[in-house]
């Protein structure tokens, strides 16, 4: 059983054997209140007793925040929280928006969680963690629809409409491949319903969130989710630099993604049957 007292050891071995820290190597995180820190943030999480983590809550199955009870659900919430168990520490949850993600980390945050995929783009102004899983953009209709959205092309049409949130790779990826067509911004929360309901032709999600919906909502289907348009891989945002809390949080995920609690934490939301 993996413990905070197991992964803290490790890490020190690693330190000691290699001679060096994040403030050797130039490491250092976001403050609160954006100010550079000496040492690792890994110090400030286990001192203060508190794993600061933004998540858009917007965006299942990874995160989710219910308005009737104000609580957080999702794979990558669920991960989060183990994460704060092996830290022992208490998570606090900082409510962001896919607009606002790299703001509201860089000023508030430990990580960031939440099907946030890799992008050299982020990659700029952040660490990443070890990827948590694969995938790829694929469109996701009625499932009567199914023959008229299989590629780009048909989906680039006058008079196709494409449903997506604001803010996040969805929208870079509509705003790309589909000039030609009609571009909606809709809440995340209700977006598939906007298909169901006709306000709307086809969604280009990743694939992980299609296989979900469809489970979800017996009218939808995932186009392709096997063969996608691109590929990435999702992972944790970490504070640049910060060499220290990211070999910790890498070491804790390996051993997370290989002992069962991952498949545990996925298996509710798809099913037995889908592997990510």
């Amino acid at each position: 059983m993996k413990t905070r007292a197991t992964t803290l050891t490790a890490l020190a071995a690693v330190a000691l054997a290699t001679g060096c820290s994040a403030a050797d190597t130039g490491g250092t995180g976001n403050a609160p209140d954006g100010e550079q820190v000496s040492g690792s943030r890994l110090d400030e999480i286990l001192e203060s007793g508190t794993l600061r983590v933004c998540t858009t809550g917007d965006y299942r199955p990874f995160t989710y925040l219910d308005p009737a009870t104000g609580d957080f659900t999702g794979i990558d919430v669920d991960m989060a929280r183990d994460l704060a168990d092996d830290m022992g520490v208490e998570v606090e949850w900082v409510r962001t928006s896919w607009d606002d993600l790299m703001g509201d980390f860089l000023s508030s945050c430990d990580i960031a969680a939440g099907g946030i995929s890799i992008s050299t783009e982020r990659a700029r102004q952040v660490y990443f963690s070890a990827a948590l899983m694969e995938d790829g953009k694929t469109p996701i209709t009625l499932c009567e629809n199914v023959d008229d959205y299989r590629t780009i092309e048909q989906i680039n049409q006058p008079g196709v409409r494409s449903i997506m949130p604001s803010g996040g790779t969805n929208e870079v990826f509509a705003e790309e491949h589909y000039p030609e067509g009609e571009l909606i911004r809709h809440d995340n929360n209700t977006v598939f319903e906007e298909i169901i309901a006709g306000n709307a032709d086809v969604m280009t999600t990743d694939a992980s969130e299609t296989l979900w919906a469809a489970n979800e909502h017996e009218e939808l289907c995932a186009v392709h989710p096997d063969e996608p348009f691109d590929y990435f891989e999702k992972a944790f945002m970490l504070p640049l630099g910060d060499e220290v809390l990211k070999h910790y949080v890498d070491q804790w995920l390996n051993i997370a993604l290989n002992d069962g609690t991952w498949d545990g934490i996925v298996e509710p939301w798809f099913g037995e049957d889908v592997e990510l």
